[in-house]
């Protein structure tokens, strides 16, 4: 049985001041379908901006397209967080990024090094996966909009837990060299890097944010394969745009693509993704 257990005040107490005012509601749930389908659903009836979400495990756990995410009881820190803009959708997309590098540059503070990020959403170290993002968005055309933001981080992933996991993976307790990780320090860490982020990007959008994802960029440079629906384009990865597209260097000259259209691959990795 998993010694630190979850618990909605040690994480308040670990916020910092400002965070600890911005979140307007904290439910920490043993066993959930996906947290952040349960906050998509209470977006819908108005829960409040800042709302708070974590779990034990996930029932139904989802990556990028639908894919499961393996979400083993007590093991992993599974959150999501509600924040309303009153932005369009269209002009969120971009925080899938954002969240990423405030993330990554979280863990690194404490102690992680070697983090790289994969376009758009994936969280690595050695070339393996530690984590990731979902972002989701609902709202009218012209906003406002309602967006919920899902971060996965692998913390003591059991081998017999990760044997479901269709590509290479890590878990934080390896990363930091066999030290214990408490999960409510960690949902706490993040939970601050989330709302820093949503206030600036609210003010500032994505520009600010693009030095610090280049700073974890896993492809830049590298030869690489973007995957569609229905072909596959190759060329060198030239890091991203100021919008958040990926830049290809192509055959045909720069091409550019969103997140919702795409994965991304390297030259030889297979096409598994959590």
């Amino acid at each position: 049985m998993p010694t630190d257990l979850l618990d909605a005040q040690r994480i308040l107490a670990a916020l910092s001041s400002g965070a600890r005012r911005a979140v307007a509601r904290l439910e920490v749930h043993t066993e959930i379908d996906s947290t952040n389908r349960y906050l998509m659903r209470e977006a819908a009836t108005g829960a409040p901006c800042g709302t708070l979400c974590l779990a034990e495990c996930q029932t139904a756990g989802r990556g990028r397209f639908g894919r499961p995410w393996i979400s083993p009881y007590g093991a992993n820190l599974y959150l999501s967080m509600l924040w309303r803009f009153k932005a369009p959708p269209a002009v969120l997309g971009g925080f899938s990024l954002v969240a990423g590098a405030v993330v990554a540059d979280a863990l690194r503070r404490i102690g992680a090094e070697g983090l790289a990020l994969k376009w758009p959403n994936d969280l690595l170290w050695d070339r393996r996966k530690l984590g990731g993002m979902l972002l989701e968005v609902a709202g009218e055309a012209q906003g406002p909009s309602a967006l919920v933001v899902g971060i996965g981080i692998n913390v003591r992933m059991a081998h017999d837990h990760g044997h479901a996991i269709d590509q290479p993976w890590v878990d934080l307790a390896e990363v930091l060299g066999g030290l214990r990780v408490d999960r409510n320090a960690l949902a706490a860490r993040v939970a601050d890097a989330l709302i820093d982020a949503f206030e600036r990007f609210d003010c500032e959008g994505l520009t600010p944010f693009l030095a610090l994802w280049d700073g974890f960029d896993a492809f830049r440079g590298e030869q690489a394969r973007i995957l569609l629906a229905d072909r596959e384009i190759r060329g060198r990865v030239l890091g991203i745009a100021s919008d958040g597209a990926l830049r290809l260097e192509t055959a045909d000259g720069e091409r550019r693509f969103h997140a919702g259209e795409v994965s991304l691959r390297r030259e030889g990795e297979g096409v598994g993704e959590r």
